[in-house]
């Protein structure tokens, strides 16, 4: 395929400001959003790493890491095949196949479709809310991005805890509502919470995201990091925000 082939009716090809990479995306599915690209600053891979993106959507996770570590190969994981085919093409544009691999399967499945302890680095940005309430319905691709409908917490940590090997590194972003809940599962899973950030829209808001690094089998000790702010002001985002997209 060339190029142009590979951008679809109806979407539409994004520059991600990072070794002259672009994305794929449909405005009518589930885009990435901050999120995603802020824990792509936050998680860490060695050289050599082995790194899984469970709930991979567009890809945008391992295609933003692959530009910023020496990770030697990524694998991401995505339910939705109209999601993961976007994410291959994305991989394509890239020319990126030799380092990065689309499989089409379910996060509540991983550990048996990859095999036990098989990744150093796992990371996720998962749907963030409980239950089902605004959803019109189940199949909707937005509301499978933000809504528990086809995995939980629960299961997120449990297949990451398999995937990982002894001393693997676990990465997620998530809403600091749950954060009691998330540290438990963490802990029950023994994948041990070591380092945290709290996100804030403004320096005079609650924060609204929290990006979490977990250890498996890892000793109690967990490091609070200085907090990250979004904007300046309206419109305006702070420099700690344009270095990690990359302007």
């Amino acid at each position: 395929m060339t190029p142009n082939n590979l951008v679809h009716e109806n979407e539409r090809l994004d520059e991600l400001h990072r070794n002259g990479y672009y994305i794929i995306q449909d405005p009518g599915r589930f885009c990435f959003g901050m999120d995603a690209v802020l824990l792509s600053g936050f998680a860490r891979a060695r050289e050599g790493d082995r790194v899984i993106d469970l709930g991979t959507g567009t890809g945008i996770i391992p295609i933003l890491m692959e530009a910023k570590t020496q990770a030697s190969d990524f694998t991401a994981l995505e339910i939705q095949e109209e999601s993961a085919d976007m994410a291959r093409r994305s991989v394509q544009y890239n020319h990126l196949e030799d380092k990065i691999k689309v499989i089409t399967g379910d996060i509540r499945d991983a550990s048996k479709i990859f095999g036990a302890s098989s990744f150093d680095v796992v990371t996720t940005n998962p749907p963030y809310m409980i239950g089902q309430h605004g959803i019109s319905s189940a199949s909707d691709a937005k509301a499978i991005a933000r809504h528990e409908v086809l995995c939980s917490l629960d299961d997120i940590l449990r297949e990451s805890a398999r995937l990982l090997r002894p001393g693997g590194r676990f990465y997620m972003v998530h809403r600091p509502f749950r954060l009691a809940e998330i540290f438990v599962g963490m802990v029950a899973y023994k994948i041990e919470p070591k380092r945290m950030k709290l996100v804030y829209p403004y320096v005079d808001k609650e924060p609204n995201m929290v990006l979490i690094e977990g250890l498996r089998g890892g000793k109690s000790r967990l490091t609070v990091e200085k907090p990250l702010i979004v904007y300046k002001e309206q419109g305006v985002y702070t420099d700690e925000i344009y270095d990690i997209y990359g302007y």
